[in-house]
């Protein structure tokens, strides 16, 4: 009954439009005075929440990549792309998912890599002869990358979920190799579709202007190198390459491109931090909901559950993988990760599944959950850059849908995808 009052205020606040981090609030204010606990314990865990050091990296890292987006690094990697892959059958759309791939691995976002750029290349694709529902669908799959290639935000609050046990360092490693797979996949799908459809094959760029192009790109690119050569080094740890990437991407912005106005920072500033005290909103509330759940034993409850079904850990990821899947439609992903970490991570450990295997599951099945209605965050930015229906785009998205699920099969059941880098770096 305790489980019953906790989930179900939660669902019913959620129903009423309130937002999602105040209901997870209220939800555990209500289950503390179902159970008899005190509001100032609900209180200490709401700051103790936030109160992390590694934490810190998310603000930083959303800054660096605001900068970015907004100053021209996103339209440089673009045409870096293009010189590399442009020229094939189809290399526009191959150019999407390769610009995506190298600004997911420098913003970690997937809503900052779609509005980035999909405003450059989906009116560039339709200009080329691209349909734009097919443009549109290329580049909010492609955006998925940024889940998985470090710096992910969402491997930070993965973490932070797991009670701080699994190490931000080998979950950014452990997602190179199945974002790698993953933009490989989609790619081959564009390369099947271009052939099918006889999409345009894109001009060789000269090499004068190839040498530029590459030369202006390296400035944004070495923001990868800074940020993953910096914590494998051992040189600085994640919050410090975050906050080392903001600096580095302030200067390359405002003096090496200098295409953004200072008198545009301000602004920028202010978006960012209205974007962070979200998301520390939503941990804070999160942290004393997750607390709530421990006391009524729901994890307990849970993994005694699921185990009763099977016994086979195989058959268990299969369950969690629709479990998710669902979820993934109905939710943001944040919130999904703060609230399912400490549910499920007791169920897949006790089956033997390694927790940052665990965490490249969980970011693929969520990310897949960005671009499907009703709640998909990525595939709303899309359309509206694209103006274009919701349901326009989902159609289209359908055979991007089937590449992602195998990309889902094969981390799901190929772990060595996940944790051959970490473990091979010592991570």
């Amino acid at each position: 009954m305790d489980a019953f009052v906790l989930i179900g205020s939660f669902m019913l606040l959620m129903v009423l439009g309130v937002p999602i981090a105040f209901s997870l609030g209220l939800a555990a204010l209500v289950g503390a005075l179902y159970i008899d606990i005190p509001l100032d314990a609900v209180m200490i865990q709401i700051a103790s929440g936030v109160n992390k050091f590694s934490l810190l990296a998310i603000p930083f890292f959303v800054l660096a990549g605001a900068i970015m987006a907004e100053g021209g690094m996103a339209r440089r990697l673009v045409a870096f792309a293009g010189v590399l892959i442009g020229f094939v059958r189809g290399g526009l759309s191959l150019v999407n998912i390769l610009a995506s791939t190298f600004f997911g691995a420098i913003s970690g976002s997937s809503v900052a890599d779609t509005a980035s750029v999909g405003s450059v290349l989906i009116p560039e694709m339709e200009r080329k002869g691209y349909p734009r529902d097919f443009a549109t669908a290329v580049t909010v799959s492609g955006s998925v990358q940024a889940i998985l290639i470090p710096p992910s935000h969402n491997a930070v609050l993965y973490s932070l979920a797991a009670g701080g046990t699994v190490s931000i360092a080998a979950l950014f490693m452990a997602g190179v190799l199945p974002g790698l797979l993953m933009g490989l996949t989609l790619a081959v799908l564009c390369l099947y579709k271009a052939k099918k459809h006889g999409y345009p094959k894109g001009e060789v760029i000269p090499l004068k202007q190839a040498l530029k192009i590459c030369g202006e790109a390296m400035w944004g690119l070495m923001t990868m190198v800074i940020i993953l050569g910096g914590i494998l080094s051992g040189v600085f740890t994640a919050n410090e390459s975050a906050s080392i990437a903001v600096v580095w991407a302030f200067f390359v912005t405002m003096f090496i491109y200098r295409d953004y106005k200072w008198s545009d920072l301000p602004k920028l500033m202010h978006r960012t931090v209205k974007t962070v005290t979200i998301v520390m909103i939503l941990i804070g509330f999160a942290a004393a909901f997750g607390y709530i759940m421990t006391l009524m034993m729901i994890p307990l409850r849970v993994t005694s559950f699921l185990t009763a079904l099977s016994d086979n850990k195989y058959v268990i990821l299969a369950l969690i993988n629709v479990l998710l899947i669902v979820l993934g439609t109905l939710m943001d992903m944040s919130p999904l990760i703060l609230i399912l970490t400490p549910i499920l991570l007791p169920v897949v450990k006790m089956m033997g599944v390694d927790p940052v295997h665990f965490g490249m599951i969980m970011m693929v099945n969520l990310g897949i959950g960005l671009i499907t209605p009703p709640v998909g965050t990525v595939l709303f930015v899309g359309s509206a850059i694209a103006k274009l229906k919701i349901g326009v785009v989902s159609k289209a998205l359908m055979p991007f849908f089937v590449a992602l699920f195998v990309v889902l099969l094969m981390v799901t059941y190929l772990p060595w995808l996940s944790l051959w880098l970490p473990r091979t770096l010592g991570l």
